[in-house]
């Protein structure tokens, strides 16, 4: 058993059993292909009114509204990522609620590839602290609110991300949209179960 399915199972079964997802993507740089990452962590908060944080950065595209990920540094452990980088985007006090989803992408254009990356999604309850971006280097220009339901929306509307070129991901807009569309649907799908 490799260390990553060691920690997997070890968060299943303290958070719960996650959905498994495979997906096929066309790669683009940031952040599938970036060599200081192989995973991150989406962090699905709910507030105390319920609701859930999505964030745009300055360089998205407009209404590219996402629930927060942060990368999970090679050598770091995906509890470890989750609590940073929920420190960093969110300056919140949270406690792990549930392991809704394990994400993992491969190339779309090769018969049988390895993953290129994973994303592990956590439901986390608010608890204290102030709501901010601590990490100015995020570069997140805003935050709204949603309710859970609406997470197959905003999975919709990423998936509709128009095609153009972005120096800031390497890529083109509309494989990121793709990409970034498929935990908000295993999110919704593990929210509703």
């Amino acid at each position: 058993m490799s260390e990553l399915d060691t920690q997997i199972a070890e968060l299943a079964a303290r958070f719960g059993e996650p959905r498994r997802v495979e997906a096929t993507v066309r790669p683009f740089f940031d952040p599938i292909q970036r060599p200081d990452r192989f995973a991150e962590v989406c962090m699905v908060i709910r507030r105390r009114n319920g609701k859930i944080p999505l964030s745009i950065k300055t360089f998205y595209p407009r209404g590219a509204y996402r629930l927060p990920t942060g990368g999970i540094k090679r050598g770091e452990s995906i509890l470890d990522a989750l609590l940073r980088e929920t420190d960093e985007e969110t300056a919140l006090e949270i406690e792990v609620r549930r392991f809704l989803a394990w994400i993992s992408y491969r190339d779309a254009s090769l018969p049988h590839p390895p993953p290129l990356f994973h994303t592990f999604a956590f439901l986390l309850d608010e608890v204290g602290g102030t709501f901010k971006t601590r990490d100015e280097e995020e570069q997140i220009e805003d935050w709204i609110e949603i309710e859970p339901s609406a997470l197959s929306g905003v999975a919709d509307r990423l998936d509709s991300i128009a095609s153009a070129p972005s120096k800031d991901i390497g890529g083109d807009w509309a494989d990121w949209g793709h990409f970034r569309a498929v935990v908000h649907r295993a999110v919704y799908e593990a929210l509703e179960a």
